[in-house]
């Protein structure tokens, strides 16, 4: 599994020389000119980049022709589809308007990525099967709603049992013959670090991208040699501009080095 970690600017070069490839946020390169320097720089040198249709930081896609721009401008190695979050049929709508009036003007050869999106297992099934035979990789998310249905948490925390449910999503989806094993696969964010140990033999699953070992760096906690029982609520995007102390960036690269043992 290909690790990427989204990082604040002022230590975008350093998490970068320990990760295997960037992951680009598309709203972030109309808001901020050293962020998109450094996505078309990473090209420049021939750095695998995904490019993300930022659903999860607006809470919906990014426009789409304004997408196809970047997409032409910055040519990522891959980027996603625009889609709906926990929305099957809206998701499949817009994949299938991307291909019929989007794709077919993308000039670079980036390669498209299709997120699985449902309210339940059944429907995360469905929207699987329409959508894998069209798309080059299918991206499966960390934060579905019906992963964690319970109110009452314990003895496990909200994020064990969030983390757990896309273990056990995963495992049903593979038991079931849904997942196509010939194509690769992207795992979207995640709850809790050591969720990985449980995908070693999953030669499936290509890349993953997660920006909660530098998130949880800033906020000054650093791994537990297990990992983690919780989740800071604070998204990286709030700290994109922020200058960081040694105290903070030696937190962020002991989590790194402690998720790349857990994956």
């Amino acid at each position: 599994m290909r690790i990427a970690h989204e990082a604040p600017l002022c230590i975008f070069d350093q998490v970068q020389s320990v990760t295997d490839y960037d992951y680009a946020l598309v709203h972030l390169f109309e808001e901020n000119q050293q962020y998109l320097d450094k996505f078309i720089e990473a090209v420049q040198r021939g750095r695998h980049v995904i490019l993300d249709n930022s659903v999860f930081e607006l809470e919906e896609a990014f426009d789409s022709d304004r997408f196809l721009f970047w997409i032409n401008k910055t040519a990522p190695t891959e980027y996603i589809i625009p889609d709906v979050l926990e929305d099957s049929a809206g998701t499949v709508h817009r994949l299938g308007e991307w291909m019929a009036l989007y794709e077919p003007r993308v000039r670079t050869g980036s390669k498209t990525m299709g997120v699985v999106q449902g309210s339940d297992f059944d429907d995360i099934a469905w929207c699987y099967n329409v959508i894998a035979p069209k798309v080059d990789k299918v991206a499966i998310s960390f934060d579905y709603s019906f992963l964690c249905p319970e109110k009452n948490y314990t003895p496990a925390t909200r994020c064990e049992v969030f983390m757990r449910g896309r273990q056990k999503l995963l495992a049903d989806l593979l038991k079931a013959g849904v997942i196509d094993q010939s194509k690769p696969h992207h795992l979207l964010g995640c709850f809790l670090p050591q969720e990985f140990i449980a995908y070693k033999d999953y030669k499936w699953v290509d890349t993953i991208d997660t920006s909660n070992p530098v998130v949880h760096g800033i906020n000054g906690i650093s791994y537990e040699p297990f990992g983690l029982r919780e989740k800071v609520k604070t998204k990286l995007i709030d700290y994109m501009d922020e200058e960081l102390t040694p105290e903070q960036i030696h937190a962020i690269m002991g989590n790194i080095r402690k998720f790349r043992e857990f994956v």
